[in-house]
This record gives C-alpha cells, sequence and structure tokens, in this order.
C-alpha cells in the first residue's frame, strides 16, 4: 500500500488502472474526462463505454485502457456541487472506495485519481481532495493497493496546507541561501586559533605513540567492516521489535509497500532512499536523535541546509507522526514525499 499526490497529466500516468471522472452516461465529456477519450482512443472507449450504458453516481464501472499506459479505465460519476448539504461528501468518498474495490477485483496493483468532481461538477478542491485524501488512507489500511492522486494544475494549492511556524523556518533559509550567494564585500581574514595563524598544509605532526607503534597494531580493513555499526535493516528490525508493533503496522504507517519491506528485511546490506528511511523513522515515532542514528546507519543525515531536512525535523519535534500530513506540507512546498512509489 502506499499514497502519493503528483502534478501532473493523468494520461501519462503509469498505472494498472486510470480513473475517468465520469457522467453518469458514460459520454465523453471536457476536462479530464475528454482527455482520457482522446488519449485512448476515441471510438474505441466510446464503444466500450456505450456497451455498459450507465453507472450511477457514487459507482464505478471498468473497460480496457485501449491506447493508454494502464490495463483499465475505471469510470465513476461523482457529484454535483451543491452546497454540501445533499450527501455531496459521501457520495464523492464512494466513488474512490468503489474504483478501488473494482481495480482490486480486475487483478490492479496500483491505480491513478484525477481530484474527481473538483471540475466542471463544482466541487471546492480543498473540500474534494480532503474527502480523497480520508476515502483513500482509510482503505489501504486493509487492502494492498498503490493509489497516486493526480492534480493537474502545478502549483495548485489543494492541500490548503499553512503552518506559519514552519514558514518562517523556511524563508530563514532562503534568506540563508541568498546571502550565501551574495559577493562578499569585505575581504577574507585569515583563520586565527589563540592569536596564531593555521597553516592549512602544514605537515600532520605525528606524536611519540604513533611513531613508536608498529604497523601489526593497526586494525585491518577486514576487521574494520566486520565491527561496522549495524546497517539500516538490522537496526530497523530491531526497532521494530522494541516497538512492540506488528511489522506491518510499521510498514503501512511508513506508506511503504509490503514488497519493498520484505526486501529490506532479508537483505542486511540493502541501502533505502533517505525518503524511506525517514518513512520508517516517522512510523515509528522516533525522535530526532533516534531518527539521526537510524538514517546514519543508511549513509544519511538530517541537516539545517535542506528544506526536505527542515520540514521533516519540524514535524518530529513537534510529535507530529501522521506521514500523510508530512506529505501534504512536503508536496505544498515541491518536496519529495515519504513512502514507496
Amino acid at each position: 500500500m502506499s499514497f502519493r499526490i503528483i502534478h501532473g497529466n493523468i494520461v501519462k500516468v503509469k498505472a494498472d488502472a486510470i480513473v475517468n471522472a465520469a457522467n453518469t452516461r458514460l459520454f465523453p465529456g471536457g476536462g479530464v474526462c475528454g482527455a482520457i477519450f482522446e488519449a485512448a482512443g476515441f471510438e474505441k472507449l466510446f464503444n466500450a463505454c456505450q456497451a455498459i450504458g450507465f453507472c450511477e453516481e457514487g459507482k464505478a464501472v471498468a473497460t480496457p485502457a485501449f491506447d493508454l499506459p494502464a490495463k483499465y479505465i475505471i469510470h465513476t460519476p461523482g457529484p454535483i456541487w451543491e452546497g454540501g448539504h445533499q450527501g455531496e461528501a459521501e457520495l464523492l468518498a464512494s466513488c474512490y472506495t468503489e474504483s478501488m474495490l473494482c481495480a482490486l477485483a480486475n487483478g490492479c496493483k496500483s491505480i491513478a485519481f484525477p481530484l474527481i468532481s473538483a471540475g466542471i461538477f463544482g466541487y471546492p478542491k480543498q473540500d474534494a481532495y480532503q474527502v480523497a485524501r480520508d476515502a483513500i488512507t482509510k482503505f489501504i489500511e486493509t487492502h494492498e493497493l498503490a493509489v497516486t492522486l493526480v492534480i493537474f494544475e502545478n502549483g495548485d494549492d489543494i492541500t490548503g496546507y499553512r503552518d506559519r511556524s514552519l514558514e518562517m523556518r523556511l524563508e530563514r533559509l532562503a534568506r540563508e541561501d541568498k546571502d550565501a550567494n551574495c559577493p562578499p564585500d569585505i575581504a577574507l581574514k585569515p583563520c586565527l586559533t589563540e592569536g596564531k595563524r593555521l597553516h592549512v598544509n602544514a605537515p600532520h605532526a605525528v606524536s611519540e605513540a604513533e611513531a613508536s607503534r608498529k604497523p601489526t597494531d593497526f586494525i585491518s580493513l577486514d576487521n574494520v567492516i566486520k565491527e561496522r555499526a549495524q546497517s539500516f535493516s538490522e537496526l530497523l528490525m530491531l526497532k521494530i521489535e522494541s516497538s512492540g508493533a506488528k511489522p506491518s503496522d510499521i510498514y503501512k504507517r511508513a506508506n511503504i509497500d509490503r514488497k519493498l519491506f520484505s526486501k529490506i528485511k532479508t537483505k542486511p546490506d540493502y541501502t533505502p532512499s533517505k525518503q524511506t528511511a525517514v518513512s520508517f523513522a516517522i512510523a515509528l515515532k522516533l525522535d530526532l536523535l533516534e531518527t539521526q542514528t537510524l538514517l546514519e546507519s543508511a549513509g544519511y543525515v538530517l541537516s539545517g541546509s535542506s528544506k526536505f531536512d527542515i520540514i521533516i525535523e519540524y514535524y518530529i519535534e513537534h510529535k507530529m507522526y501522521d506521514i500523510f500530513l508530512i506529505n501534504e506540507a512536503l508536496f505544498h512546498y515541491d518536496q519529495p514525499l515519504l513512502g514507496s512509489f
């Protein structure tokens, strides 16, 4: 299971199933619907839809994907916005749930959604996103499916994300970057320590202990490797065991699919991406020091010079371990998301 949000064109996303924001009569329309009909092959998809004939709001039906890079197109008619008091949220949530059930019934392992009903049907985008997020995250708690939510307009702030404290940290980083790129207005002064100039290129002073040490006294590279610290895989499994949680609970909370977790578990020397390592730290609810230790076992660190790292540190410091909430912040600031995709 995994859930990510991306900016892009849904007809170009690689997934087993592509979702069409359809109308009840499954006729070609504008926006996402029109783009899907055109990309799949208009006549072929039109005939397939007319063979089905009708699909009610909140339900889903499948057709072949024809010329799209997918196996199926799943058509789901979303509700028209009528102020929010006509059961729109329930119908919209059903669109996502029924589409995911349809995908699984057809043997799909991945699915890509547009933001259903948020176009000509008038559903407010931030409200539509919250319904989508809640329906998807609830579904993947108990089902193995990789889900992508595709936002067509780049820069479209559909999450409604806002945290002034985090914004101030990132603004400070931006100012520091700007200052670092400014040309210096004074000459660099020599680096002094206790009134004495540092000789950077001076030869290393050898102590008496070093001079008297025999070559055989040095630890061999083989021994260094044998005595190395625990690998990421070894440390991760110890952390999971000590947490008292089931491994499946941890990798699901980390937004990691079972296949990747199995690879990490069975290959002690496996090196994950930094996002994957951070995802497990979030799922295990580690503090900053514990997170740094886990990251170091995979060869990474958190630093104050990276926007991604500052966001992660901020959420850990505030003990906010909802990975989907963190991903909303990362998405807002155009950073890589947590999880495996």
